[in-house]
């Protein structure tokens, strides 16, 4: 299954569900996407505007592929749950936001962390979501927390004051 998810900004992304909906009639995988705000509305698809936090859990971790916009809340979340997320950033030029600050966002992510895959043009999707596992084989599939790192440092630091 694969799970999309559009997030709760309040103009449409009608880009990302359409070329979904018509990824799904010709494929046997089955799609569920959180719609949003667009004003497009699937045919072929499991769909809702909005799920509740729980069920979108349920929906990330059971997917084989995510697929997200450029928010962090929605690319983060896959990611908890060890899955690498496709990322497809909202444009101003499609009226999908008011710039164009998830596509500077999320390609700096990617190159900063190497844990996300950045797709612009929905068109070059249906390519990624047929190599997605020998591109996500060599990828890290888990956060790097700065609490984690900052603990086993300060802990070293306490060890070597104490002794």
């Amino acid at each position: 299954m694969i799970f999309v998810t559009v997030g709760t900004h309040e103009q449409p992304f009608a880009r990302l569900v359409a070329y979904m909906d018509k990824w799904a009639a010709k494929h046997e995988e089955s799609v569920i996407i959180q719609t949003g705000f667009s004003t497009y509305e699937p045919k072929n698809c499991q769909w809702q505007k909005l799920f509740p936090y729980q069920e979108m859990l349920k929906n990330v971790a059971e997917a084989r592929i995510v697929i997200t916009h450029g928010g962090p809340s929605s690319f983060i979340m896959p990611l908890q749950i060890g899955k690498i997320p496709i990322v497809v950033p909202r444009r101003a030029e499609f009226n999908e936001h008011v710039n164009d600050h998830q596509v500077d966002f999320v390609k700096a992510v990617a190159e900063r962390q190497r844990n996300i895959i950045v797709v612009e043009d929905v068109n070059k999707l249906e390519e990624m979501l047929e190599t997605y596992e020998e591109i996500t084989a060599h990828m890290q599939n888990t956060l790097q927390h700065n609490n984690e790192k900052f603990c086993a440092e300060f802990g070293k630091i306490a060890n070597e004051l104490v002794r």
